[in-house]
């Protein structure tokens, strides 16, 4: 998986799974995969794995427990959908759709206030 873009391995593998996340794959049970389980998917060292969960907890997507594994936070899906520029963009289209249809409700009740 990690390729030799010139961005370092650990802020690929935080690039990949800062997209799974946001893609809910981990919803169900909220545990990232273990440092083993990383190495092996994605092909990288254990150092590797430990900065791309390191990456993850700096960015307030993930929380670790020594011994028991990194954790999803309560806002990751949504924080990790905005730390994608595709999902900020998609998120600010609906905020506007959605600003579209309140304004143009609101014109019509004003018109119709005003008798128009």
């Amino acid at each position: 998986m990690v390729e030799w873009t010139g961005k370092p391995a650990y802020q690929q593998v935080a690039e990949d799974l800062r997209r799974r996340i946001a893609a809910g794959e981990f919803a169900t049970s909220g545990k990232l995969p273990s440092l083993s389980e990383l190495q092996g998917t994605y092909g990288i060292t254990v150092t590797v794995a430990r900065d791309a969960i390191r990456q993850l907890r700096t960015d307030g997507l993930a929380v670790s427990h020594q011994g028991k594994g990194a954790f999803l936070t309560r806002d990751a899906a949504a924080a990790a959908k905005l730390a994608d520029p595709t999902g900020a963009i998609t998120e600010l289209q609906a905020e506007v759709a959605k600003l579209r249809t309140e304004v143009g409700d609101l014109r019509e009740r004003v018109a119709a206030l005003e008798g128009n």
